[in-house]
Order: C-alpha cells, then sequence, then structure tokens
C-alpha cells in the first residue's frame, strides 16, 4: 500500500508540475519557437536576442558546425546575462583561443545528447524520488530537482541554474534557457 501511495503521488505531482510548467512556459515571452523549428539549435541560438554570448562561445569552442547538423542534442542554454554574471572569470578571458580546451568542457558541460523535454525531466526525478542526473558530452554529471515549480539544475560544485524557459524544439534537439552557467570544474 505504502508503494502504492508513493507512485500515486509521484503521478500526481507529475500531471501538477507539468501543467504548471506549460503556464509558465505559455506565459514567457521568448524568441524560441515552441513548436518544432526547422532551424537548428545554432541556427535558433544566432537568432535568438538572449544568446549571443552562446553563439559566440560555440563558434570559439570549434562546436558550430556539430551543434548545427548532428543531434539530437538536449542544449542547457545560458542567457547572455547569466555569462555576464559567471564569477571567477570574464567572457572575454575565456573567448580567448588559448582558453580554448576549457571554454569546450564549459559549454560541453551544458549538453546532454538526446532530445530531453521538461516531462522528460520531471518523469526521471519522479522515478528519481525527486532527484534525476544526466551524464553531458563532457562527461560529468548534472543533478535536476525541484525547487516550487522550477526545474533546478545542480553541478557537483554546489552551483545551480534553473531552467526559466523550457523546451524550445529544434530540429536536431531541444533549447532549455538557463539563467547561470553551470561549471565542469574550477574555472
Amino acid at each position: 500500500m505504502k508503494n502504492l501511495t508513493k507512485v500515486f503521488s509521484c503521478a500526481l505531482f507529475f500531471v501538477f508540475l507539468s501543467t504548471k510548467a506549460q503556464e509558465t512556459v505559455s506565459k514567457s515571452t521568448t524568441t524560441h519557437n515552441k513548436a518544432v523549428s526547422n532551424k537548428s539549435i545554432v541556427n535558433s541560438t544566432a537568432t535568438s536576442k538572449n544568446h549571443q554570448t552562446l553563439l559566440a562561445v560555440m563558434k570559439a569552442a570549434d562546436l558550430e558546425d556539430l551543434l548545427d547538423h548532428a543531434g539530437p542534442f538536449t542544449v542547457f542554454a545560458p542567457s547572455d546575462l547569466a555569462f555576464a554574471n559567471l564569477a571567477g572569470r570574464s567572457v572575454e578571458e575565456l573567448l580567448d583561443p588559448k582558453n580554448r580546451k576549457e571554454l569546450r568542457d564549459l559549454l560541453t558541460y551544458h549538453i546532454v545528447a538526446g532530445q530531453i523535454t521538461a516531462s522528460k525531466i520531471l518523469k526521471a526525478m519522479c522515478r528519481g524520488e525527486g532527484k534525476a542526473t544526466f551524464t553531458t558530452i563532457q562527461g560529468g554529471i548534472i543533478t535536476a530537482t525541484m525547487e516550487g515549480i522550477d526545474i533546478i539544475l545542480n553541478d557537483a560544485f554546489g552551483n545551480t541554474a534553473t531552467i526559466v524557459v523550457a523546451d524550445s524544439k529544434q530540429n536536431n534537439g531541444v533549447i532549455h534557457e538557463i539563467d547561470s552557467v553551470i561549471l565542469p570544474g574550477k574555472i
């Protein structure tokens, strides 16, 4: 009976959160298209007013071709403001060609293979009793948890990022805009 109650509670929680997440996404103003776009992740990023720094990082890390043609990928995309608030190093310093490996590690830590929508993240959290982990293409782990109705991403150093715009579907994956940069290591 206890397991049945737990499953039922998780199902209700998932339905509630899915509904709230859709309401939040619907109310959000974003430059990303909610329907499946005929654009790639790179093309969508290039036309976004909130992700010009991310586009520069993609180019500097030599990941532009990968994110334009391969996939599917899930990109947890820090906004320009998130990059501006990056502690420890300036974006200009990271964009220096001598820091290409570090920049590539940083960006690939924000990418997961496959198309992982917000509902898939929520389902994984239900199976994981409120927590889900995802392996990035960099090889590190991102942990997803809930705070109210928000999906929170955690890195190994305790840094967090909130998904502020979910499920921008592209022809080669999905983009979730996040409000902070998460880190694969100390930078």
